[in-house]
């Protein structure tokens, strides 16, 4: 039996994770907690994680076998080790949805496409550019502009009757895009629906790039749980006549974290099996 921690340091939010995992590899989540940033210092936040998962479920650092960071977590001093984010995110949508095909991370600074086999190996994958157009940093600053708290993004997008794109895939652009768009009175939801659609349809062409024809994509990341994001993506693939599936997950925006502690607990195990050996 392996008590292993996962904890997902993203440029917006500090995601921790604790599962128990028996011989056969079944997992057991047994705690969780996130915690936004908003200034505060990562590192701290993830010790706090791990306390806090550590004390939801019951546990002391004693009974922890495996630490394991991800994201910006490379730094963390008191980790065991550290693993790729995109590896991480591929193996937490597997657990979470069984029997998906991919895996689209839309995170706060970039997004991309990951196409997964039944196990969460990577098979290949696609990042989107440097800019930040399509992250959720950009679309916080223009919920921000517009006076739009974030839990409004989503229904207001939905509610959308005549949406108005985004011309230009550079943050800096795009931002001016909205500016004009707010003085010809284009009306919030269509503002918001349209930068959906934008970022939709990066996403959409990043699946197609991978190989990924049919199944199911699993939205993780920040921006997972985003209702108007995940209608754009569903609308720009029949648009683009990819039939993909996209879906979420309530628990997405741990999918790195998830990944993070069950790759710990398998390299935990292999670590046991290296030390009988060398015993023997």
């Amino acid at each position: 039996m392996t008590i292993t921690i996962g904890i997902d340091i993203g440029s917006g939010a500090v995601k921790s994770t604790l599962f128990r995992v028996d011989e056969n590899g079944h997992a057991e989540w047994l705690a969780k907690r996130c915690e936004r940033i908003r200034r505060r210092d990562p590192m701290t936040l993830a010790e706090e994680g791990r306390d806090g998962v550590m004390a939801d479920a019951g546990l002391t650092r004693d009974d922890v076998d495996y630490i394991a960071t991800t994201g910006e977590g490379e730094n963390v001093k008191f980790a065991t080790g550290h693993f790729y984010s995109m590896t991480t995110h591929a193996r937490g949508g597997v657990f979470l949805h069984p029997g998906i095909s991919a895996v689209v991370d839309v995170g706060a600074l970039n997004g991309r496409a990951i196409y997964v086999d039944e196990r969460g190996k990577v098979l290949s994958y696609k990042m989107t550019s440097q800019c930040a157009s399509g992250s959720g940093q950009f679309l916080e600053n223009i919920a921000r502009y517009l006076g739009v708290a974030i839990e409004e993004i989503g229904p207001l997008s939905c509610s959308s009757k005549d949406p108005e794109k985004c011309s230009s895939i550079c943050a800096v652009l795009a931002e001016t895009d909205v500016i004009n768009m707010v003085s010809r009175g284009i009306a919030t939801p269509d503002i918001l629906k349209g930068i959906h659609l934008s970022m939709a349809s990066r996403i959409v062409k990043l699946l197609k790039v991978t190989g990924i024809k049919q199944g199911t994509a699993l939205l993780t990341g920040g921006l997972a749980l985003d209702i108007g994001l995940l209608a754009a993506i569903q609308e720009e693939m029949v648009n683009e006549k990819v039939t993909v599936q996209a879906i979420n997950h309530p628990d997405s925006i741990y999918a790195g974290a998830i990944g993070a502690a069950l790759w710990g607990a398998f390299r935990h195990g292999k670590l046991q099996e290296l030390e009988q050996l060398a015993a023997a």
